[in-house]
């Protein structure tokens, strides 16, 4: 367990996926918890320590999730009878929470909005999923030192974030690491790893990642591949064997924003379709 001040506490939650390092961060922020992914003795404890442990005392007064994939939501339902807090979900994006989470919101907020009666906001990240949503406190741009935003799998401190077909849509994923850069929170908590202190740094390097990535891709495509497993083939110099199914849907993302961008050839869509990623 690390707090980087009284109002944020992480907990590294062991989950079962391709999570990096096999845990997710889940987080008390201010009155919210964000990302309970497992139900833990460590994260027990911090929901207690808040005064959680008694429903007649909810220092957790809500708990939302960044995102609804596996390794987000695994214990919202747990927490949410443990603490009696709001369960939060985000607007239009109710049955994909559900699915997911196995428990009806009680209540939906959209970007822009607090979540139930505490000052963290709910900020719009679309991209690495659709229904991404990322929470903020404190005055972002007024380098106080005092604002966070708890950032979900937008952002990490090393490495790269997948943004994979067919949910994950580049176009978004860049223009959320852009606005985000540009809001100028002070620190990022991510879902996996540890904080990040030079928000807009972080954020300039992903994005350039992903462009030349993207440059890889058309570079393959102008060498002549003509599937999807070509462009893989031409764009990583690495081994991907692997994870090659994440290459190859992380290729047609980047395929799926050049199409509607008119930078390759419309034909390319039927490709992705054969693979079920468009």
């Amino acid at each position: 367990m690390s707090g980087d001040d009284a109002a944020v506490t992480r907990i590294e939650v062991p989950v079962d996926t391709r999570a990096p390092g096999g845990t997710t961060n889940a987080y008390l922020l201010d009155g919210v918890l964000v990302d309970p992914a497992a139900r833990t003795d460590a994260l027990d404890a911090a929901v207690a320590e808040r005064g959680s442990g008694d429903r007649d005392d909810p220092g957790v007064e809500a708990v939302a999730v960044t995102h609804a994939h596996p390794d987000h939501v695994g214990a919202v339902a747990g927490y949410a009878d443990m603490t009696g807090a709001t369960v939060v979900a985000r607007e239009g994006h109710v049955d994909r929470f559900v699915d997911a989470a196995g428990v009806e919101p009680d209540r939906t907020v959209a970007p822009g909005e607090t979540v139930a009666d505490t000052a963290v906001r709910v900020v719009d990240t679309p991209g690495h999923a659709p229904d991404h949503v990322a929470f903020g406190v404190g005055e972002p741009g007024e380098q106080s030192g005092r604002s966070a935003l708890c950032c979900g799998d937008l952002a990490v401190a090393e490495g790269s974030v997948a943004v994979a077909a067919p949910e994950g849509d580049l176009a978004a994923y860049l223009a959320s690491l852009e606005r985000v850069r540009d809001a100028g929170y002070d620190r990022l908590l991510p879902g996996h790893g540890p904080a990040i202190g030079d928000p807009a740094a972080a954020c300039d390097r992903l994005i350039d990642h992903r462009l030349d990535r993207e440059r890889d891709v058309i570079a393959a495509i102008d060498d002549g591949a003509a599937d999807l497993d070509a462009v893989v083939d031409g764009a990583y110099e690495k081994d991907v064997s692997g994870v090659r199914d994440l290459a190859r849907a992380t290729v047609a993302a980047h395929v799926a924003k050049l199409v509607a961008e008119g930078r390759i050839d419309a034909a390319w869509r039927a490709r992705l379709s054969k693979h079920g990623l468009d």
